[in-house]
């Protein structure tokens, strides 16, 4: 029985071995430097666009790092798979070729997933929406948690997750771009003094935009815009301001709680659906009541609407 012999195994580390132990660490340092170098790139690039606030800079930044380094790190382990594979003499061109047109396939038989891709670089690029924004997107609302090539994932008020495919978003509404608004409409009852109204409703978004506390996120103090509507329970009165993104939904809950406090303080009513029912003869159409069939007429009426009969008779 012949003795088990190291120096192949030697000589394999020594060469074959040594190469792929030196493929992995260029692949490992190049996967290292990919996450190292994109972030402050791409910020550096984004941060040049015009208009664009320090927060939507760093959405933006977020975004395209995740595109840019996923796609980098699938390239760096193709590469290395590849390389390592030549080292075994496993030929790679063969390999290619077949991808190549495997490829051309599934151009064919995948065409939703092309769509995917090609509408996940428009909107990447397009600026559309990014990471922590609050986007709507076919037709679902919620906080952008990832924006990938394929697919977007949002998660809504409830804490669902949704993962809706780049393909599939015809209009996507961003709710946070810049700025965002305070959209309010406010009912007062008819006997109210409108221009009372207006000047309390004007005084406490000035009030509001002062506080301390809330200052730092109101671009411009909510105020009433126009009398909206004459409704059939009372008056509303459009009120609309500017506030940092993602802040319309705070400002408006204070604003909300502030209004109830004033107008109650100053005895202004708001008012609700309601309903006058009158059982029997109604006391302002008195005398007025048919005789012959009972039924009631307007005050100014003559003869019965409902059997010609003359009135007081």
């Amino acid at each position: 029985m012949s003795e088990f012999s190291w120096d192949p195994v030697v000589s394999w580390l020594l060469g074959d071995g040594t190469r792929i132990l030196i493929i992995l660490a260029v692949g490992a340092a190049l996967w290292f430097i990919l996450q190292k170098l994109v972030p402050p790139l791409v910020h550096n690039a984004v941060k040049r666009a015009k208009g664009e606030s320090k927060e939507g800079i760093r959405k933006r930044t977020e975004t395209l790092t995740s595109v840019f380094t996923g796609a980098g790190k699938i390239l760096i382990a193709l590469i290395v798979i590849l390389m390592i594979l030549s080292e075994f003499d496993i030929p790679i061109g063969p390999a290619l070729a077949g991808l190549g047109i495997a490829g051309v396939a599934l151009g064919f038989g995948a065409q939703y997933l092309v769509r995917d891709f090609i509408a996940g670089i428009f909107i990447i690029w397009e600026n559309q929406y990014r990471v922590g924004d609050v986007a709507k997107v076919a037709d679902i609302a919620g906080l952008v948690e990832e924006v990938h090539l394929r697919k977007t994932v949002l998660r809504d008020l409830d804490g669902i997750v949704h993962h809706i495919p780049n393909g599939e978003i015809k209009v996507a509404s961003n709710y946070s771009r810049h700025f965002s608004r305070v959209n309010l409409n406010v009912s007062v009852a008819y006997g109210t003094d409108l221009d009372h109204a207006i000047n309390v409703i004007n005084r406490v978004g000035q009030e509001l935009t002062a506080d301390k506390n809330w200052h730092s996120r109101i671009k411009s103090a909510p105020q009433v815009l126009r009398v909206d509507n004459l409704g059939d329970s009372g008056i509303d009165i459009k009120i609309l301001g500017e506030v940092k993104p993602l802040e319309q939904w705070n400002v408006l809950g204070e604003l909300r709680l502030r209004l109830k406090k004033a107008f109650d303080a100053e005895g202004i009513e708001i008012p609700w659906p309601h309903v006058k029912v009158y059982f029997g003869e109604s006391p302002a159409n008195k005398g007025l009541a048919c005789g012959a069939c009972s039924h009631v007429n307007l005050p100014s009426s003559k003869f019965c609407s409902n059997c010609s009969a003359k009135l007081g008779s």
